[in-house]
């Protein structure tokens, strides 16, 4: 195993067997294994730590977010497909639910934002490869967005489906469970804005919306 870890002169590298730490199975609400890993009282001779670089560090952090926000934007995807599906084949009243007026107002609500999650995605893709303040404001701003979309979408999906949306026979909570999981995975909305407004200014907020990284 592969360990990141701070010591007082910064961020370190290390490897370890499985044997020299205490495991406890875990797993979040999507059931996707998330495990528990304790290093107590663990002794790493100074030849096997190798120091990486604060950017580094960034770097590893920023692909991190970005490579979550798009799982989201994949799930966020999935949830339109099964729900357009359900409304168009499941009839109420003689007609499609897709026929009615407040189906149609939410499902174009549910496209919607997961657009503008798989949008926030695409324009994070090349600044991210170019590194620099360009990629910290491109990959914050979408995995703000994700992370903000994920309750949205997956209300919306689950209030079209009804009651079985949140059977397991149901392929929905696929989806959706992921969705909740993710969302705060890599950082949720919480914590990437103030990192995306915080280089922002009065000044440079314009130029920054509006100029092609």
């Amino acid at each position: 195993m592969v360990v990141l870890a701070t010591a007082p002169f910064g961020p370190v590298l290390f490897t370890l067997t499985p044997d020299r730490t205490v495991l406890t199975p875990g797993g979040n609400l999507a059931e996707e294994p998330r495990d528990d890993l304790h290093l107590a009282a663990l002794e790493i001779p100074a030849c096997h730590v190798g120091r990486i670089s604060p950017e580094l560090l960034d770097e590893a952090r920023l692909r991190a977010a970005m490579a979550r926000s798009a799982l989201i934007a994949g799930a966020a995807g999935r949830c339109v497909e099964l729900t357009v599906a359900h409304t168009t084949a499941r009839t109420q009243f003689g007609r499609p639910l897709s026929r009615f007026q407040a189906v149609k107002q939410e499902e174009a609500r549910l496209i919607e934002e997961a657009a503008l999650v798989r949008a926030a995605v695409q324009a994070a893709a090349a600044p991210l490869d170019t590194g620099g303040p360009a990629a910290h404001f491109a990959v914050a701003a979408a995995k703000t967005q994700a992370s903000a979309s994920a309750a949205e979408i997956t209300r919306i999906a689950h209030q079209l489906h009804g009651a079985i949306g949140i059977t397991r026979l149901h392929p929905l909570h696929l989806a959706t469970t992921r969705l909740w999981s993710w969302r705060d995975e890599d950082g949720d909305e919480t914590h990437w804005a103030p990192r995306l407004a915080r280089p922002l200014t009065a000044a440079t907020l314009w130029p920054t919306l509006t100029t092609e990284p």
